[in-house]
């Protein structure tokens, strides 16, 4: 099997700094301290998919050859193990990465008679790889895509749930086992995002291997207007919350449900951002560094650490509760808040879809302790709480 190899390296440089997204902000963010994301997730995909080709999975000894540019945007990310004569190198990384780039790398890749592309990204990477295709295929003949998420935003339908998964679905891909089926290609509306708006649009559609266990699916828009009484029942609870500790920290986890929440307890949150508030005093759009200053400083004075609270609001559609639009929780910053100190927050029309919580911290080991804990508090309304797993 040919596998076609795409690594967008200024994809996700931002999240972890509280950008929106790193497009035009790459050298930006490398300035700011910012490091390599989605290609060291390549790199842990690639890992995991030589360890697995090498096992009883690979049932039928199927043999992949990688094919791709060489340097950042291909071979700089494949394992030290792997062997030369793996990758079929078509091409050389220019020193600028634009979507252009991208669209000559899937033109070569395409005629290089790949099987499938598996692409470390973000949204915007799905896009350009997405409308090179079409530029190239019928939609008969189109190319599967797999994408590890490297991003800061992930709504589309392409990317497998961790780097691992991807792996897995590579090979089960190639011994057969799993069939195409057309996803939905998703992106951030800027436009209607500068007046203060969150909405995910579909700009396409692309094929890729149907597995709901190992991919994450589209983001859904499930929040609904008629849903305001139930926001307004889980902001009192959050504001009781509150009145009962004056000295509790309240993290706020980015989304369209916590932010109006956050309008019927008198806050004006980010909505793409994390904010911190302590009583009245509101912290706004921090990035990962901000959020580290402000959780280990708060303590009293003899050191001690003072309550802290993490609401988070599962994706839509994905149940993605971290990794997905809020890489300002790092897992430095998710090990100072701790685990028995996070709160989901879900409206009933986003947990009529949902049966478990995925996490991807970018730790492998973090996520395993999340894992182990197996299920995680939401609440649901005024003090109304239920468990749900988190997923495998």
């Amino acid at each position: 099997m040919r596998i076609g190899i795409v690594v967008n390296p200024d994809a996700g440089l931002g999240g972890r700094l509280g950008f929106k997204g790193s497009d035009g902000r790459a050298k930006e963010a490398r300035e700011a301290g910012a490091n390599d994301r989605s290609g060291p997730r390549m790199n842990e995909c690639l890992e995991h998919l030589l360890h697995i080709l090498n096992t009883g999975l690979n049932r039928s000894n199927l043999t992949i050859q990688f094919v791709g540019w060489e340097g950042r945007m291909g071979s700089v990310w494949l394992p030290k193990s792997m062997n030369d004569s793996d990758f079929e190198a078509v091409g050389h990384t220019p020193q600028s990465t634009t979507a252009e780039e991208t669209t000559h790398l899937v033109k070569q890749l395409v005629e290089a008679n790949v099987d499938a592309i598996l692409y470390a990204g973000g949204d915007g990477t799905t896009r350009d790889i997405v409308l090179a295709l079409d530029s190239l295929q019928t939609e008969e003949e189109k190319t599967p895509l797999v994408g590890v998420p490297g991003g800061v935003k992930m709504h589309s339908g392409c990317f497998a749930t961790t780097p691992k998964a991807a792996a897995e679905v590579v090979l089960s891909f190639g011994l057969g086992d799993l069939q195409c089926a057309i996803t939905e290609v998703m992106d951030l509306d800027e436009e209607v995002y500068q007046q203060g708006e969150w909405r995910v649009r579909m700009y396409g559609e692309a094929w890729t291997p149907s597995s709901p266990r190992y991919m994450q699916g589209a983001k859904e828009q499930v929040e609904r207007e008629s849903e305001e009484d139930t926001l307004e029942g889980l902001a009192k609870h959050v504001d009781m919350l509150i009145e009962e500790d004056e000295n509790l920290m309240v993290i706020w986890g980015s989304g369209g449900t916590l932010q109006r929440m956050g309008k019927h307890v008198d806050k004006s949150l980010t909505l793409l951002g994390i904010d911190i508030s302590i009583g009245s005093t509101l912290h706004n759009d921090l990035n990962e560094q901000g959020l580290i200053e402000h959780i280990s400083n708060h303590v009293d004075n003899e050191g001690n650490e003072l309550p802290r609270l993490l609401l988070l609001s599962p994706m839509g559609g994905q149940g993605f509760l971290i990794g997905r639009g809020n890489l300002q929780l790092s897992p430095a910053v998710l090990r100072l808040v701790g685990m028995e100190n996070i709160l989901g927050v879900a409206t009933p029309a986003k947990l009529l879809g949902l049966d478990s919580l995925r996490i991807d911290t970018g730790d492998g080991s973090l996520d395993e302790q999340f894992k182990e804990k197996r299920f995680i508090k939401v609440l649901q309304g005024f003090r109304t709480t239920r468990l749900l797993r988190i997923a495998e």
